[in-house]
């Protein structure tokens, strides 16, 4: 591995596919694969709203920011990637219960046409360490 990419693994964060890394660190940044609403005890999606699962994806992405010596409050970037725009106002929910402090962070939310297991969000972030 190159020694300016460092990749992180975090066991209490879903498993990656063989194809990526949960999150990498570079030149003092980590940098999130996008990540679910699944439980990762059970590889199931949480149950309840997509309220519920989007605050998982972020406590999952959570984990994986405290693996590589970072935290929610040093995320500058956050991507949020919607199968439909009608779940807008339920991430939001979800997102205000997770970034509760200032400044906030740069957000981007896209409306795609279908995501991984039939997903409604997927998120992904970059997080000053």
């Amino acid at each position: 591995m190159s020694p300016d990419k460092t990749a992180i693994l975090s066991q209490y964060a879903p498993a990656p596919s063989p194809l990526m890394s949960q999150g990498i660190i570079s030149n003092g940044m980590i940098y999130c694969s996008g990540s679910l609403g699944i439980d990762p005890r059970t590889g199931k999606f949480v149950e309840g709203t997509t309220t519920d699962r989007t605050i998982q994806a972020l406590r999952n992405l959570e984990q994986v920011l405290k693996a590589g010596g970072s935290d929610l409050g040093k995320v500058v970037k956050v991507t949020i990637f919607l199968s439909s725009m009608d779940h807008y106002t339920a991430v939001n929910e979800g997102y205000a219960k997770v970034f509760t402090e200032d400044p906030k962070p740069c957000r981007t939310c896209v409306g795609v046409a279908q995501l991984p297991m039939n997903a409604e969000l997927e998120i992904e972030l970059i997080a000053a360490i």
